[in-house]
């Protein structure tokens, strides 16, 4: 398994309540059947500001790319990107690899550790 990150700023200027609305009511919609894998999305209240990362787990680098592609052709996710990308001033990813002993190892993503965010301790 393999986890992407996947790091955007807006500009300045950008609405991040726009980008949000857009992102979540057309884009994730169209992400989530054909990415499978959603872990987050998340925006920064500290640190550079106008930042949002967002985590996709994949079976390894040939499923991100088939899946990548697919979501490449959709319409609904093409119509998203007409919306969000004129606000976003950097994009950039990370490819991560899990150790053997983190919670998140496999896909589907569960955990039996008590101690970690997936159970209630």
């Amino acid at each position: 398994m393999i986890v992407e990150e996947r790091t955007y700023v807006l500009h300045t200027g950008a609405k991040l309540s726009e980008y949000l609305d857009a992102y979540e009511n057309i884009g994730l919609p169209a992400q989530k059947p054909i990415l499978g894998g959603f872990l987050g999305y998340f925006v920064t209240e500290f640190g550079t500001q106008n930042e949002l990362n967002h985590f996709w787990a994949y079976s390894d680098l040939e499923d991100r790319r088939s899946r990548r592609a697919r979501l490449a052709g959709n319409e609904q996710w093409q119509e998203c990107l007409s919306i969000i990308r004129p606000m976003i001033m950097t994009m950039s990813n990370k490819i991560m690899y899990p150790t053997s002993f983190s919670p998140i190892r496999s896909l589907p993503v569960s955990s039996d550790d008590p101690h970690t965010a997936f159970n209630e301790s």
